[in-house]
């Protein structure tokens, strides 16, 4: 395993200093509504279910339905981000999912829960990959990686406040102005999207250029950083980015850690109550635990990964845990204090391996070609949210348990792992 270290000016240290505390803290917020929204239905299954008499098979495909309108637009939503900048772009896209958010509380047949969730996926298209592209205007390659960690903690975060939150909302809530919890959930969760996505206009800026909060000499170093880092990197243009062997082959390897960072997000709700917790308010409590274990492991990898320079080992070995936590999960499913520890595990490995991966496409991608490249990556790899869901809530119709559904989600985390070793080169910089 390599090491370097980043040689930099006082100056220099002090501008990145800004950028971080300006950016990733707002960032960060933007994306645990965001990603309460895309989950929530998760908790809302505990209840609607019954109420509504889905079986688990029409609530997988209706998880999974989102990431179809996801992956339609993606790849537009990214390129007119880059055109129009991400203040304007990025309040749009939240404003919009907020709303049809709260509306889901106005399902009431399959057919409604499939259109509201395609049309969420439809929304939300665009915001990760538009936010990864944002960061590489203003963090080197040799950053990124505790940065997005940094960033990508929100998903983590999202369950430990997601979790508690949710659960007392759909226990305090229920039959308040003849509404269900789940109802109240997808309402009172979605309201804060539309009040953060407003915010944006009013805080984000699009460029290094247009942030009045730093001195000239501070955008003059921080555009020089960025100008040195994409020497090399040729921008073959939008076209060529669709038949580049290596964005597929990222994508392949993104959607094999999908598998699992969905497998996870939307039954971990139904595999803790599996293992004998009833009470909706404790489900929720519980599932703070995996979520808070993996935002500490995130950053700590993250850290580690940007010290040493080294991300290949880094990202695989967080699928290989990911993996091996799950079949642990699978076969402890009836004991809550075991299931809780492979639970936890797998819920760390898995997302800690996903920021990891981000840094080795943005070291290759630049200019329009990063804007499709990003984004091609993030929507195919986005299919195995669709995949996921549905298949383990088909496998447990059919057999009673998600069990097997773990065992093929941990089959696609080690894939992934092996292609990330096998098949990623060894560049100094990735």
């Amino acid at each position: 395993m390599s090491t370097y270290k980043i040689v930099e000016t006082p100056l220099e240290s002090k501008a990145y200093s800004k950028v971080l505390w300006r950016l990733v803290p707002f960032l960060f917020l933007c994306y645990v509504v965001a990603y309460l929204d895309r989950v929530n239905v998760g908790f809302a299954k505990l209840q609607m279910l019954a109420d509504l008499k889905f079986s688990d098979t029409v609530y997988g495909f209706g998880a999974g339905i989102f990431f179809i309108g996801y992956f339609i637009f993606e790849v537009p939503s990214n390129i007119i981000l880059s055109k129009t900048g991400a203040r304007i772009w990025i309040a749009r896209i939240m404003i919009t999912w907020g709303i049809i958010s709260s509306a889901m509380l106005f399902v009431t047949t399959p057919e409604s829960f499939y259109v509201l969730r395609f049309l969420l996926g439809v929304s939300e298209a665009g915001f990760f990959p538009g936010i990864i592209l944002y960061l590489t205007y203003w963090f080197p390659s040799e950053r990124r990686a505790r940065v997005v960690a940094l960033f990508m903690t929100a998903i983590a975060l999202s369950g430990v406040i997601g979790g508690p939150l949710s659960g007392w909302i759909m226990q305090a809530f229920a039959g308040v102005n003849n509404l269900a919890g789940w109802q109240w959930l997808f309402l009172l969760e979605g309201i804060p999207s539309i009040l953060v996505g407003i915010a944006v206009i009013f805080y984000l800026d699009d460029s290094i250029e247009g942030a009045k909060w730093l001195s000239q000499e501070e955008k003059k170093v921080l555009a020089d950083r960025i100008h040195n880092d994409q020497k090399g990197i040729v921008d073959h243009g939008i076209a060529h980015t669709f038949t580049s062997v290596k964005v597929w082959l990222m994508a392949l390897i993104y959607f094999s850690f999908i598998m699992g960072l969905y497998g996870i997000s939307f039954w971990l709700p139904q595999l803790i109550k599996s293992t004998g917790v009833k009470d909706v308010l404790n489900i929720g409590l519980l599932t703070a635990i995996p979520y808070g274990f993996a935002a500490v492991v995130m950053i700590l990898v993250g850290r580690s990964s940007d010290r040493t320079g080294e991300r290949r080992w880094h990202t695989a070995l967080g699928a290989i845990f990911g993996g091996i936590a799950l079949i642990f999960a699978g076969l402890y499913s009836d004991s809550t204090v075991f299931g809780m520890i492979a639970l936890s595990v797998a819920t760390a490995g898995i997302l800690t391996s996903l920021p990891l991966f981000w840094t080795i496409p943005t070291a290759f991608l630049g200019g329009t070609a990063a804007a499709a490249g990003i984004a091609i990556i993030n929507s195919i790899g986005n299919l195995a949210g669709f995949v996921s869901p549905f298949m383990v809530g088909y496998i447990k119709d059919a057999t009673g348990s998600p069990t097997l559904g773990l065992y093929v989600i941990a089959a696609s985390l080690f894939i992934g792992a092996l292609l990330v070793l096998g098949l990623v080169k060894k560049p100094q910089a990735i």
